[in-house]
Formats: C-alpha cells, sequence, structure tokens
C-alpha cells in the first residue's frame, strides 16, 4: 500500500506558441492511497482514489474592475475547493523478467462523482478514460550493476466532450541509480501528446464571454475549454526513495520544461510504501 501527498504550483497559462502569459495560476494537493494486490507471481492489480485540494490564486482584477471572462464560478472566491477525485484500476501482468522486464497494462478511471470542472480550483475534469499501457526495464550491467534504465508509453481513450476527439499519449523514462541496498536516486523525463483537443492561439481570450480564442470559438467550447484544449508538455524530475525495513519513503519534485496550452509549474511529491501480506485460505 502506498499513501502519498503531493502538492502542485500553476505558475501561467501556455498558449499556442509556447508563450506564457499570468493567468490561470493555482495552487492544489492531494492526499492519495493506492493499494496492489499480487494475484500471482506474474499478475497483479492495483486500486487508488485521491482526495484533492485546490485554489485559484489569480491574479486578480484591480479594484472596481469586472473578472475577466477565463474566470470561472469555482475561482471566484478565491478559495480552496476539495474533494474525492476519480477511482482508478490497473491491471498489470508481467510478460518478462531478469535483466529485462516487459510489464502491459490496462486501467480504468471513473468520476466519483459529478464534480464541477470548470475552472483551476477543481479537483479534475470529470472524464472517463482507458488506458492501454506498457512499461519496460533494463539493468545496465554493462556500465554498473547499480544503474537501471526504465520507461512506460501509455495511451488514454477519453470520453468526449461536444464531439471534439481528445485523447493523449503518454511517454515516461526514467534513470534511476541504487547508491547502497536501501537508497537509490532517479532522474525522469515526460511527455503528454494529446490527439485532438482544441488550440487557445496566441493571446488572451476574447472580450465577448471569452471567445474567440484561437480554436475555441463558440460560448459552449469555452464553457468546456478546460477539458478539451490540446494540453502537450515536456516535464523534467527527480526522486530520492530509501528504505526503513520493508518499509519505503520517498520524495520527487517535477517541472515544466515547455508545452502548448498547457500550464507552467512544478510539483512535490512524498510518500511512503508499506507492503503486507494477506494470508489466502
Amino acid at each position: 500500500m502506498t499513501v502519498g501527498v503531493q502538492g502542485i504550483n500553476n505558475t501561467g497559462h501556455v498558449l499556442t506558441d509556447g508563450s506564457t502569459i499570468p493567468v490561470g495560476k493555482s495552487r492544489s494537493a492531494a492526499i492519495y492511497v493506492e493499494a496492489d494486490y499480487a494475484i500471482t507471481d506474474r499478475l497483479w492489480m492495483s486500486a487508488a482514489m485521491p482526495f484533492v485540494f485546490a485554489k485559484y490564486v489569480g491574479p486578480p482584477p484591480p479594484a472596481g474592475v469586472p473578472e475577466p471572462p477565463m474566470v470561472q464560478p469555482a475561482d471566484a472566491c478565491y478559495c480552496w475547493q476539495s474533494g474525492v477525485q476519480d477511482f482508478g484500476l490497473v491491471a498489470r501482468y508481467n510478460v518478462l523478467n531478469g535483466s529485462t522486464a516487459i510489464t502491459p497494462s490496462i486501467a480504468f478511471g471513473v468520476p466519483t462523482w459529478d464534480y464541477p470542472y470548470r475552472g483551476e480550483a477543481v479537483v479534475g475534469r470529470n472524464l472517463r478514460e482507458l488506458r492501454f499501457g506498457i512499461d519496460a526495464g533494463r539493468r545496465l550491467e554493462s556500465i554498473s550493476p547499480r544503474l537501471f534504465l526504465a520507461g512506460r508509453y501509455s495511451y488514454a481513450f477519453v470520453e468526449q466532450v461536444l464531439e471534439v476527439p481528445n485523447n493523449r499519449s503518454n511517454i515516461f523514462s526514467e534513470v534511476t541509480f541504487a547508491v547502497s541496498d536501501g537508497v537509490s536516486v532517479a532522474a525522469n523525463l515526460s511527455r503528454q501528446i494529446t490527439h485532438g483537443g482544441l488550440r487557445a492561439g496566441t493571446g488572451p481570450p476574447g472580450p465577448d464571454g471569452g471567445v474567440p480564442w484561437g480554436e475555441i470559438t463558440t460560448p459552449e467550447l469555452f464553457r468546456e475549454h478546460d477539458r478539451l484544449l490540446r494540453d502537450n508538455y515536456w516535464r523534467a524530475g527527480g526522486a530520492l526513495s530509501f528504505g526503513v525495513g520493508r518499509t519505503r519513503l520517498f520524495i520527487s519534485y517535477v517541472e515544466y520544461l515547455g508545452g502548448t496550452d498547457t500550464h507552467a509549474g512544478r510539483s512535490f511529491s512524498t510518500g511512503v510504501t508499506v507492503p503486507f501480506q494477506v494470508d489466502r485460505p
């Protein structure tokens, strides 16, 4: 079982040309619990459900000036919003183990309730997803027996809104070095590519209810823009983990490198993984 805490600081909205405007700033935190269960030596399942806190931080308009059109009702109070996000279920099957490991997976995510999704101070996008992925790893013994290379690719089929396709690919790679039997450090790089979605263009939202704004040309599309943007990004980070008995503690940091129609920012996570055994009858 893994219990973790994550904090995210969004520092601005990234436009289609890669430039950043200082709007849409927010802070969020999540407490998540994930449980894994090994059905066999090769097949295991995991379930997770995060509890999310989010707050819109502006910047607020000057006194006497109305809010810009992109400020959604959930953000107008500049206060913390919270709630349970999406329930996730993952099944993995290890097809190859040893110095090289390959593990395909299938995952399903579903909102736990009909939570608000318009704005920055919300717990999620309120969309169902089906993801297929594959993890691969190799011990780089020719360089060092303590060096490991791992990678992951996943493709998500995302519930459509207003008939706008918004599936995505996620690519993750990580190099880990085992400093000792109980301590390891890692560096990682991640990439998201959205297959579909709408471009926001190269300027702020229009004065007439937010439209036109790039390919967001109707009030209906603007109301749904938080989950319809073509969100592409590069992010890099590092992690440190160490063991205390059978328990493993970890901390990680991720920084935005570049992207389009996304958010710039950074995140910090920490948590603990505790193994346990269930006696079978």
